[in-house]
């Protein structure tokens, strides 16, 4: 990890580290404040769901992880990874602008191909939890690799143009603590709401571990609903394969 070139309103900002999810969870083991922020130019061993690694040319996306520490109640804790999803669309909508979705359950597309990914990490001892949401966001890539190359975009690939990667932070920023803040306000409902309007889950034929049947609905805490023959069943993690 490099030194930090600077810090500023809660947002450390860093050169090249190994993830930006390590140095956050040092960071809060160090008593850092809730909503600190660490944003990095390239991460050498970026964390994906399941253990994969997130790559990123260097300068082509915004990788940023956001300390969280929720007065949600424990189990409602994986409610923040589908608002970090539709904060993000959100933001892409407004900064790009694309027509971004959600996919359950982290993930954000544009016409079918990832833009965006979350990664929700938590950490519960006998004191507050803290969870770390990683969020990646290609913006300037022009293209990918061929194993990547059908199911991955960019925002540069998708408008031609680039977007200023502190521009992006900024709104996405201003979208995630509005929609946490409805989150830990209101309830589940306003966010459950959006992410339905934005799914580009919801009344698909999926597969998810060996679970297949068509998405029927997101649960009051994220679980997803999967109508396998009329018998709903619920899908509280794993990933849609088909």
């Amino acid at each position: 990890m490099t030194a930090p070139a600077s810090t500023e309103a809660a947002i450390v900002r860093l050169a090249t580290v190994a993830s930006t999810q390590s140095v956050a969870f040092a960071l809060a083991e160090r008593g850092a404040a809730d909503r600190t922020v660490v944003v990095a130019n390239e991460q050498s061993a970026g964390r994906g769901r399941r253990g994969r690694t997130w790559r990123a040319p260097a300068g082509t996306s915004l990788l940023a992880s956001i300390l969280v520490r929720s007065r949600l109640p424990r189990p409602l804790l994986a409610t923040l990874s589908p608002t970090a999803a539709v904060a993000t669309a959100e933001a892409l909508r407004r900064v790009a602008p694309v027509l971004a979705r959600v996919k359950w359950p982290n993930d954000v597309l544009v016409d079918g191909k990832k833009i965006a990914g979350i990664l929700l990490e938590s950490r519960v001892g006998a004191a507050a939890p803290v969870t770390i949401l990683g969020i990646g966001v290609n913006l300037g890539q022009r293209e990918f690799p061929p194993e990547l190359a059908g199911i991955a975009t960019s925002v540069a690939l998708e408008t031609g143009r680039s977007v200023d990667r502190d521009a992006m932070l900024a709104v996405l920023l201003e979208e995630f603590d509005a929609w946490r803040a409805r989150l830990e306000g209101e309830g589940f409902a306003p966010v459950r709401e959006r992410w339905r309007a934005l799914s580009d889950t919801l009344g698909r034929r999926v597969t998810v571990d060996a679970v297949t049947g068509v998405a029927q609905d997101l649960d009051h805490d994220g679980a997803l609903l999967i109508d396998v023959g009329g018998t709903v069943q619920r899908v509280i993690a794993g990933e849609i394969i088909a």
